[in-house]
This record gives structure tokens, C-alpha cells and sequence, in this order.
């Protein structure tokens, strides 16, 4: 298993193995000591499950904040995605930039977002199918959303906003200029908040 760090380099990719012959493949998928190997202390208690079944489905830009802040690990399991990272921790020398990659079943990657971060993704085929987990359970309370198309973003989303196809929610949310101040960037802070697992049972 291979894992690179991408421009901002808390966000990182994952390319498991995949080991093919004649009757299919076998993967592991997710193994703890990928976390850990990194030196991030957090623990994913929840699994979660899209379909889309049109390309240009966006979904995004999502994040949770206060004592549901979210690490997010995706994985395209059918089809294709153009996935996409925001840092919003203001104070962060990356604050309002983005990383991106392409994950689809082809590929296998999986990409890890941290605390702080804006996620959203693109499907780039039909019946596009999207795993991934999280280290918070999901608290609608806590739940906000960054403009998926703001300019000041710059993201070069792989559909036309006359065509692309969002919530009415997501079509809804600020741009990061009129959004809350959600996260505040302590460069001599661990990155990734220690989970604790007790509240977060707390919450669900």
C-alpha cells in the first residue's frame, strides 16, 4: 500500500493492492496501521454509502465543526469521481486552497481528509458508487456547507454549472468569503485531534 501526501500535505492518497487472476481480485481495503503508520490519532466509527446514478452529480462542499468534526477516508467502489479537499482553518497558510483527485473503481485510490477541511466530489459516470469513513458520527446539528462553484475556490469542477446536479442545500451555501469562522489553524497543534470514542457514542 502506497501513500502520498498531495499539495496540502495533510490531505493524503491512498493506493491499496489489488491482487487480480482469473476469478476476480482481492483487496484489503482498509487496514488501521494506515492511520496509524501516518501518526494520526483518530479511529473511524462509522461507515457511510452514496449512489448517484447520473454523472455530474455534485455533491459538496460538506464538513462538520465543533465536537463533530470529521476525518473523512473515500473510496469509489462503481464508477468515477472528481474529488475535492478545501482547507477552511483560517490562519492556515493553504486557507481557501484545494487539492483534488480523480478516484474511481479503475484506480483503487482512497483519499484521506482531515479536520478542517471542505470535501465535495463530482461523479464522472453513471451509477457511481462512494464508501467512506468517518472518525465522528454524523450530527446534523453540526453540519455545514462551503459554495461548491465560489470563484475564489478556483476549482476546475469537471461539469458545467448549468448542467451539474446538487441539492438544493448545496446550492444554497455561502461563499467562503460570507461563511463562520468553523476552524482556526494552530500550527504548533497536532493536525488531527485525538478521538474520543466515549462522547462520540455520546452523540449518535
Amino acid at each position: 500500500m502506497e501513500v502520498r501526501k498531495l499539495d496540502i500535505p495533510d490531505v493524503l492518497l491512498f493506493s491499496p493492492k489489488r491482487f487480480e487472476d482469473d476469478r476476480g481480485f482481492f483487496s484489503e481495503t482498509f487496514r488501521q496501521t494506515w492511520i496509524d503508520d501516518q501518526h494520526i490519532p483518530i479511529r473511524f466509527v462509522q461507515d457511510n454509502h452514496a449512489r448517484s446514478t447520473q454523472a455530474g452529480v455534485v455533491r459538496g462542499l460538506h464538513f462538520q465543526y465543533g465536537k463533530a468534526t470529521q476525518s473523512k477516508l473515500i473510496r469509489v467502489i462503481k464508477g468515477a469521481i472528481f474529488d475535492v479537499v478545501v482547507d477552511i482553518r483560517h490562519g492556515s497558510p493553504t486557507f481557501g486552497k484545494h487539492v483534488s483527485a480523480i478516484l474511481s473503481e479503475e484506480n483503487w485510490q482512497q483519499l484521506f481528509v482531515p479536520h478542517g477541511f471542505a470535501h465535495g466530489y463530482c461523479t464522472l459516470n453513471e451509477e457511481t458508487e462512494v464508501i467512506y469513513k468517518v472518525d465522528r458520527y454524523y450530527e446534523p446539528t453540526h453540519e455545514a456547507a462551503l459554495l461548491w462553484n465560489d470563484p475564489a475556490l478556483g476549482i476546475g469542477w469537471p461539469c458545467d454549472e448549468e448542467t451539474a446536479i446538487l441539492s438544493l442545500k448545496d446550492a444554497q451555501a455561502p461563499r467562503l468569503q460570507d461563511m463562520a469562522t468553523y476552524f482556526q489553524y494552530a500550527p504548533n497543534a497536532k493536525p488531527f485531534p485525538v478521538i474520543d470514542n466515549a462522547q462520540t457514542e455520546k452523540m449518535s
